[in-house]
């Protein structure tokens, strides 16, 4: 079976690029045998995501960072499942409460079956990844138990919004670090101790790691205000017409410049349709778009400078090139 498409990083190593790729084949032939049931419809439902495709990026984090110890360790396989496991269980979890009709181009499981056939799907995943972490060891186990619970955390803040008194822009980005970024450092700290690499270095990797993710979710927000396409995977304006207050709007609304208030007022709720291009024309040319892509590239530095105190071997080269790319995808 092929490996999925790696997110394009530049990986002139070509031991590096073979050992992703041989890694990525396995990661998904257990997979998809993981969640193999006795009960045909539970297989088709377990399957819809993974079918559905994605570039198992956070696998590919977890071969990555056991690049710095021994790739080919046992148990490093089976964590990047667990891994890809969580992740896929929490997107059909997204979707119903969200109310998503596609997922990666396809139905999503709840508008193909229902919202209970959905939730209780991705409660079958955290089931499957729960018993392949059960013969990966009680420091795994209990690592993997911190991140489901910040995953958990960061999306009853999210759902909840900011308290009275709380800054708007710290909420959001403490959201992001729970929903996006605890799973991505998660996928850095088990290949570098699966692999058995030291814990100075799996430190380092899951703070780079963290960091890389919400950097990587603030590209979305500008990719989403400034892509003239849908090169960032949905209609640009999507988060405007949901509503959503990303960080180029949350400096929006923070703000009391009288040039904005056109601005302000159609940033202050869901944005109608008949609004979205005025709305994405002038947050494009607002300050605000810079502030939110310096924040991005501040994200982005963090990682740098951890990963800069790594081994320097080709994997190192890559996590570089990802902070790269990261900084790039978002204009």
């Amino acid at each position: 079976m092929a490996a999925p498409p790696v997110v394009d990083l530049p990986l002139v190593d070509e031991r590096l690029a073979q050992d992703l790729s041989t890694g990525l084949a396995e990661v998904e032939k257990m997979l998809r045998a993981s969640v193999e049931s006795e009960d045909a419809f539970v297989t088709e439902a377990s399957r819809h995501l993974i079918e559905a495709g994605g570039k198992r990026f956070r696998a590919m984090l977890v071969l990555l960072a056991a690049q710095f110890g021994t790739p080919t360790a046992p148990g490093v396989i089976p964590g990047a499942v667990v891994i890809e496991l969580t992740h896929l269980a929490t997107l059909y979890h997204d979707d119903v409460m969200d109310e998503a009709p596609v997922r990666r181009g396809s139905a999503s499981a709840n508008a193909r079956w229902n919202n209970t056939v959905a939730i209780l799907t991705g409660d079958y995943l955290f089931a499957q990844a729960s018993e392949i972490l059960a013969d990966l060891g009680a420091d795994i186990i209990r690592i993997q138990a911190q991140t489901f619970s910040r995953l958990v955390r960061g999306q009853i803040r999210e759902t909840i919004g900011p308290r009275d008194g709380d800054d708007p822009v710290q909420h959001y980005i403490d959201v992001l670090a729970d929903k996006t970024g605890s799973l991505i450092a998660t996928s850095g700290r088990f290949g570098a101790l699966l692999s058995g690499a030291s814990p100075e270095v799996a430190d380092r990797l899951t703070r780079a790691c963290e960091a890389i993710g919400v950097a990587w979710q603030l590209g979305d927000d500008l990719l989403d205000v400034a892509s003239e396409s849908a090169e960032s995977g949905k209609t640009p304006g999507t988060d405007l017409r949901e509503g959503i207050r990303t960080l180029p709007v949350l400096y929006v609304l923070s703000g009391d410049d009288p040039a904005d208030a056109r601005l302000r007022e159609l940033l202050s709720g869901p944005v109608a349709e008949e609004d979205v291009e005025e709305a994405l024309t002038l947050l494009r040319a607002n300050p605000a778009m810079e502030r939110a892509r310096a924040e991005l590239v501040a994200w982005a530095d963090r990682a740098r400078a951890d990963l800069a105190e790594l081994p320097d071997i080709p994997a190192r080269a890559a996590y570089l090139a990802l902070c790269d790319y990261v900084v790039e995808r978002s204009g």
